[in-house]
C-alpha cells in the first residue's frame, strides 16, 4: 500500500487538526491521526473524544485503505522537509509504515484504524449557515472570557443562543461577561440554546478565516458540527443550564465616559506594571474632567496616570481588575470606547462607540 502526496498536500491538513490532538491523552491512540485513503484522495481525523476534526486533502493511492500515524511526529517530520518535497508513504507491515521524501527515510509505528474512535451523532435536528467571517468574530469577541476549569461546569463554555434573525455568542467566568450578536437568517421559529466547551470554541476560531464562505451548522441533541467546504468539525455539547447572563448586564449607568481605546490601553499597560501580580487591581477616581488611575503593590511601590476627558458628575472611586479591562480592549475594534458607570458596588458596562453589537460587563472589585 503506497500512497503520494506533496509536502503542502499533507502540512496544511495535518496544520488544521493537529490542536485537536490530546496532549495528555488516556488512551494511546489519541495522539495519532486516522488516515484513510481512497483513489485520489486522503482524509485526515483528529480527536479527544470531546472534539473531531476531519479534513480532505488530494494524493495519489494504489488501494483503499486506513491506518493511523502519530500525529505530532508526521507533522514535526513535514514541517522539517524542504518546500515543494514530495512524499511517498508505504505501510509496510501491521505495525510500521515508512515515509520517503528525497534522501531521507523515515519508519513510523503504526496502530489499526479499528481502534481509533469516532465521535458518533445523532441526525441533525436542525441546521443552518453563517458566513465564515460572522462566526470567528462570535468567537473572536467573546472567547477570551470562558472559564478555565471552573467547578461550574456549565462556565467552561460559551453560550451560543439562536433565534430567528440571531446568534448571539455569551461568555463569562463569574469575573466579567462579554456578550456580541450576528444577524444571521437562520429560520429556526424556537429559540435555540447551547453550550460549547471552551476547547472546541478555541479550536474552531483557529481554523476559521475572516472570508465569506458559508459554513453549515447542524444541531443534535448532544452534539453540534461545522462544515466548511472539505472539513468537518464535531463537538459534543455541554450538558447544563447557563446563567441568567441578562440579570448580570447592570441597568444604564448614569456616567457615561468616551474614551480613546489606544489611550487608555496604553495607560493601562503602563500602570499595571506596578499592580498587584496576585489581584491586578487598578482604581479610577473621577473628578471633573479627569480619571486618575492608581494601582500599587505589596513592595509599596505605585503608579499614577491621568486621562482628560469630558465629566461633569459627581466625583467617585471604583476599582477594577486591570487583566479584564485590557482583555476587553483587545477584542473592541473602534476608535473610541464607552464605559457606563453607576457607583462604586456596580459592574462597568464597556462597549465600542456607536455600537450595541457587543457588551462587556466587569464586576468592580474592592482595593
Amino acid at each position: 500500500m503506497k500512497i503520494k502526496i506533496s509536502r503542502e498536500s499533507l502540512l496544511e491538513p495535518l496544520l488544521q487538526i493537529n490542536g485537536v490532538v490530546e496532549r495528555r491523552q488516556t488512551l494511546p491512540i489519541l495522539a495519532n491521526v486516522l488516515i484513510q485513503c481512497q483513489k485520489d484522495q486522503m482524509a485526515l481525523t483528529a480527536t479527544d473524544l470531546e472534539v473531531e476534526m476531519r479534513t480532505v486533502t488530494l494524493c495519489e493511492c494504489d488501494e483503499e485503505f486506513e491506518f493511523t500515524l502519530p500525529a505530532r511526529k508526521l507533522l514535526d517530520i513535514c514541517k522539517a522537509l524542504p518546500e515543494e518535497s514530495n512524499i511517498s508513504l508505504s505501510i509496510d507491515n501491521k505495525d510500521r509504515a515508512t515515509l520517503r521524501s528525497g534522501r531521507g527515510r523515515y519508519a513510523l509505528g503504526v496502530l489499526s484504524a479499528t481502534e481509533y474512535p469516532s465521535i458518533e451523532i445523532a441526525t441533525a435536528d436542525t441546521k443552518f449557515d453563517i458566513e465564515e467571517r460572522q462566526l470567528k468574530q462570535l468567537i473572536d469577541k467573546t472567547g477570551f472570557a470562558i472559564a478555565q476549569q471552573d467547578v461550574r461546569y456549565y462556565l467552561n463554555g460559551m453560550l451560543i443562543e439562536i433565534s430567528a434573525k440571531r446568534v448571539r455568542a455569551v461568555s463569562t467566568d463569574g469575573h466579567r461577561l462579554a456578550l456580541s450578536d450576528a444577524e444571521v437568517e437562520t429560520g429556526f421559529e424556537e429559540e435555540k440554546k447551547i453550550i460549547l466547551p471552551r476547547k472546541a470554541a478555541l479550536e474552531l476560531h483557529r481554523f476559521l478565516s475572516d472570508s465569506e464562505t458559508p459554513v453549515t451548522i447542524e444541531l443534535s441533541q448532544n452534539h453540534i458540527r461545522f462544515i466548511r467546504g472539505s472539513t468537518t468539525f464535531t463537538s459534543k455539547l455541554i450538558d447544563g443550564r447557563f446563567p441568567d447572563y441578562e440579570r448580570v448586564i447592570p441597568p444604564q449607568g448614569d456616567k457615561v465616559l468616551t474614551i480613546e481605546r489606544d489611550l487608555l490601553k496604553q495607560v493601562l499597560q503602563r500602570a499595571s506594571i506596578l499592580s498587584n501580580e496576585k489581584y491586578r487591581g487598578i482604581r479610577f477616581s473621577l473628578s471633573e474632567n479627569l480619571i486618575h488611575l492608581t494601582a500599587n503593590n505589596p513592595e509599596q511601590e505605585q503608579a499614577e496616570e491621568e486621562i482628560v476627558i469630558e465629566y461633569s458628575k459627581e466625583e467617585m472611586s471604583i476599582g477594577f481588575n486591570v487583566g479584564y479591562l485590557l482583555d476587553v480592549l483587545g477584542v473592541i475594534d473602534t476608535e473610541n470606547v464607552v464605559m457606563t458607570l453607576t457607583d462604586p458596588n456596580s459592574s462597568c458596562i464597556v462597549t465600542p462607540e456607536g455600537s450595541e453589537q457587543s457588551r462587556y460587563v466587569v464586576m468592580p472589585m474592592r482595593l
